[in-house]
């Protein structure tokens, strides 16, 4: 598959996890009235409004010429799903801060 073929998708992952993910993980410890949630709270919450799109992620019907994407969208998830557990998306770090510091 060539790049330009899953660019689209490529840039749904970069701000997917921050956009729906950690914004809405803000709100909801705001709502909630945590001020200081521990970074692994904030991780896993996000984790789970991210969740919650997974439906569009197996949207594309099972037919042989959306195989390559699928495998690519997959991949994809999984590796944004492992960094967030991990720490490692600079993005949803950098909500956690915000919220912590400005909730």
């Amino acid at each position: 598959m060539r790049n330009d073929e899953r660019f689209e998708i490529q840039r749904a992952f970069d701000l997917l996890p921050h956009v729906v993910g950690a914004s809405w993980t803000a709100v909801w410890f705001r709502m909630k009235g945590i001020r200081k949630p521990t970074r692994e709270e904030f991780r896993e919450k996000t984790l789970e409004y991210l969740q919650l799109v997974e439906p569009v992620f197996q949207s594309y019907p099972e037919e042989e010429e959306f195989a390559e994407i699928m495998k690519y969208v997959r991949f994809r998830k999984n590796e944004e799903y492992e960094k967030i557990r991990a720490g490692e998306n600079k993005e949803v770090e950098t909500r956690y801060d915000r919220y912590v510091d400005y909730g």
